[in-house]
């Protein structure tokens, strides 16, 4: 099952940039789709394959941090090929 995943990270401190930037970065390496723009992250893929990478890198950014907020929303299907029309 394909799904897409929109993620919004916010370390709630002073040096925030450096632990999106490593975040998204890493996100970037595992092989997935991922879009960014400067309000959000989308990831798309298996929901498995998403699901186990997103696991790991959203602990390890958390241990990384003090205090943060991450926002998901998760839909069932790839959207990654999304145009609007109009």
């Amino acid at each position: 099952m394909r799904i897409s995943i929109e993620l919004t990270f916010s370390p709630l401190q002073d040096d925030f940039e450096e632990h999106i930037i490593s975040f998204i970065k890493k996100l970037r390496a595992s092989g997935l789709t991922v879009l960014e723009n400067p309000l959000s992250t989308q990831v798309y893929g298996e929901y498995d394959a998403v699901m186990q990478i997103l696991n790991a890198e959203i602990k390890t950014a958390f241990e990384f941090m003090d205090k943060g907020l991450m926002y998901l929303k998760i839909v069932k299907t790839d959207r990654s090929d999304y145009e609007p029309h109009f």
